[in-house]
Formats: C-alpha cells, structure tokens, sequence
C-alpha cells in the first residue's frame, strides 16, 4: 500500500515536470516569433530550397579547352577527349591566326579549316572562334559569365607565353582550373618535323631504300633524330591498346538503332554507305567529305589503307602517319559510324583525291560497284588533299624550322621529366 502510493507520487512529479517543460519551451518559441527577424534569421520553404537543389543538381558542369589544333592529330582528339569527361559539355576555343603567328609562328592550316576539324569531333559540343593564346582577366570573366564554363583544361604539358609566364597563371590563381594527361608520342610539332626530314630525305638521298618515312610509318623504334639540322623529331613507334580504341570507339551504342526503328516509315533495311581512302594527316577536306558521305545513309563505314598500299601507289615518303593514328583520328570524327554488319548501299568517293586516274587502270578498285550500280561520287567541298598540306610545310620550310627548334627545348624537357607512359 505505501509503495503504491511513493509510485503514484513519483509519476505525478514528472508528469509535472514535463507539462512545466513543455509551456517553457513553447513560450521560449512564441517569443521568438514575435521577436521578428532581428532575433532570428527567416528560413526559405522547404519547397523552394529543393528546387534551388534540383536546379542546381541538373545545370550542366560546362568546361573550357582551347588550343590551336593546328595540323589536328589523334594526340588533339584525346585530349579533347579527357577534357569532356570533366564535364557535361565541352566548350573548345580555337585561337586565331594572328594570336598562333605571334606567340609560336605560322599555323599551317587557317582557322576556318581548323574550326571545321574541332567541331567534327565527337566529344565537342561547341566551339569559340578566335580565342586569345593567354587566358585573360577579362576573357576569363567572359568565359564564367556568358558562356557559364565551371572550369578551364589544359594538358600537363608547359604552355608559356613569350615572356615566359604561365598562360592560365589567372585560372589556377581563381581555383577553377583542372589538368589533363598530355598523349605522349605525337604533336604539331613531331608531324612538322616528319614531313620536313622527309623532304631532306627525298632531295638528298633518292637512292636511300630505307626510308626514314618507312620507319615512321612501319613504327620501327622511339628515338630522336635532327637529320643534322638540330631541330629533333621523335620518331612514331605508337600502337593503340584496346583500351584506346574503345575510348575512341562510338559512344551512341544502340540509342541510333532505336531511332531507325521509330522513325524508319516505309524502310524495310538499313542504308549503309561506305568511303575508303588514306585520311593522311586527317584534314578537313577529309572532314567534310565524311559528313556528305554520312548524309547519304542511316550509318557510314570507312575503310583505311594500309602503310603498305599508300607507299605504293603514292611514294616510299608516305605515308606520314602510320595506320594505328590515321585509324585514331577517323574514329574520333563525329560523322563516322561503326556497325557490324556490312550491309552496304552506296561506295563513295570525292572528286577530290590524290589520284584522280583510279578509273583507267585495269586494277581499278571501284570496278565492281560500279559494275552493281552503287557506287556515288560526290563533289569535295573543300580543294584539299594531303600534298596540300605538304606543299604548305615546303612553302614556307624556314618558318616551319624555326618555330620547330623554338619548341624542340620544352619538348625533351618535358619527355626527360617522365618516368612513366602516360595511360590516359
């Protein structure tokens, strides 16, 4: 009986005490409502804090490359590449002529058709046209601004302006820059310096059966040689991993397959269209010959000639990019499809090439789509081939020299500076 009743006692005593509580907070509350908002700062609804969330969460993260993508190779292209998968969207800016002359030397290939080649590529969803070589206080502004960029690539590589400061010193300063892997083996730089051993090569040694190209193209050992000159070029031993291919490879897997089949009508099959050719020094006459050709058809396969085919027909000096980086950089274009099966409608062939006679030899390589009615030759937009590009580096050798031996320092510098083969 007296313990039920200390027990009953004891209940009603927190009972008490969580009723007092409870009115103390409670007017501690209402008191700091009416106290107003000098006592507390207003929180935004929940409801608008989750829709500054969702946009917030959906808004793409864009990035910015720029570069001068003269004489654009696979080295470019993987770049491009790696700088997209930082982000959403790629935004690449391409520097203008007057900037490239006064900061490297000549560009050997205009801004137009350097234009055409970055937005060609796959990873590229748009572009800038004469963007500055140094990234500005006030260009940078423009970038965060307007075009809503998050952060600013570039390769590991050095990139110094003509008074030796760093060109995106500004963006590193402003924590919105972000640093890629340079591919190692090729650059502008390397192809120049290709093509400029190649023309001492032909003119003073015509009788030399093994070739120097050869090497390049048969991919026989890394090493530098200045052909006497002082001006070194690194000799192209690359191979693509599967790895690389796959990166290289089409990304739009089976959405293409789907869409054929939604929107097909009346098409029973797949119109399948196909282009050979040597994509030396993948230009942009070989661009926009891709694009017509993808136009004419659902999906385009191109077929690559071999080292051994274009020497040939074509000379032992070609051709100057060996099979593995033309393959490289055809994969890269945005215009080229990849399918398994060969269900092929159109063969085409530009009206531009380098040998236009194919038709008048008895070994004619068109003669059977022909015979079947297939094959489509179409008008090249562009007036450019290859030997378009040589003629180019010949013109104006001395320039192309000099910009060569200007760079040749901080290339060994930076290969001399790696214990490693960059896997990117």
């Amino acid at each position: 009986m007296e313990a039920g009743s200390g027990s009953s006692a004891c209940s009603a005593r927190t009972l008490a005490a969580c009723v007092i509580g409870g009115i103390v907070l409670g007017a501690s509350v209402l008191a700091l409502h009416h106290a107003g908002s000098s006592a507390i700062p207003s929180l935004p609804p929940l409801d608008a804090v989750r829709r500054r969330l969702r946009r917030r969460r959906h808004r793409p993260v864009r990035v910015y490359m720029d570069g001068c993508f003269d004489m654009m190779h696979y080295g470019h292209c993987n770049a491009l590449r790696q700088a997209r998968a930082l982000g959403d969207e790629l935004i690449v800016g391409v520097i203008s002529d007057d900037e490239i002359k006064a900061n490297k030397g000549p560009p050997v290939t205009p801004l137009h058709e350097r234009m055409i080649m970055v937005r060609a590529v796959k990873w590229v969803d748009d572009i800038i046209p004469d963007a500055p070589y140094a990234i500005t206080e006030e260009f940078m502004n423009k970038l965060f601004t307007e075009y809503n960029i998050d952060y600013i690539i570039h390769g590991d590589d050095p990139c110094l302006l003509p008074d030796g400061t760093d060109a995106y010193a500004l963006a590193k300063k402003a924590g919105r820059y972000k640093q890629i892997k340079r591919t190692e083996g090729v650059s502008t730089t390397d192809i120049v310096g290709r093509m400029l051993l190649c023309v001492r090569e032909r003119s003073s040694d015509a009788h030399n059966h093994s070739s120097l190209q050869r090497q390049f193209s048969s991919g026989h050992g890394q090493k530098v040689d200045d052909g006497g000159s002082g001006s070194g070029t690194r000799v192209s031993h690359f191979l693509p991993t599967s790895r690389r291919i796959v990166q290289f490879s089409n990304s739009r897997d089976f959405r293409l397959v789907i869409d054929y089949f939604l929107n097909a009508g009346s098409r029973s099959r797949f119109s399948d269209s196909y282009i050979d050719g040597a994509f030396d020094l993948f230009h942009a006459g070989h661009v926009e010959i891709l694009r017509l050709a993808r136009e004419l058809g659902d999906f385009l396969l191109v077929g690559i000639h071999t080292d051994q085919t274009i020497s040939s027909t074509r000379g032992r000096h070609r051709p100057i990019m060996n099979l593995h980086e033309r393959s490289l950089s055809v994969l890269a274009c945005r215009y080229v499809d990849e399918i398994t099966t060969f269900n092929i409608s159109l063969v085409v062939h530009g009206t531009i090439a380098e040998n236009m006679d194919y038709a008048k030899d008895d070994s004619n390589p068109y003669a059977i789509p022909m015979a079947m009615g297939i094959y489509h030759r179409l008008e090249s937009p562009l007036d450019i081939t290859t030997s378009t590009i040589i003629r180019r580096i010949v013109a104006n050798h001395e320039a192309y020299q000099k910009r060569n031996e200007k760079k040749e320092a901080s290339e060994k510098k930076y290969y001399e500076g790696k214990s490693f083969v960059n896997g990117e």
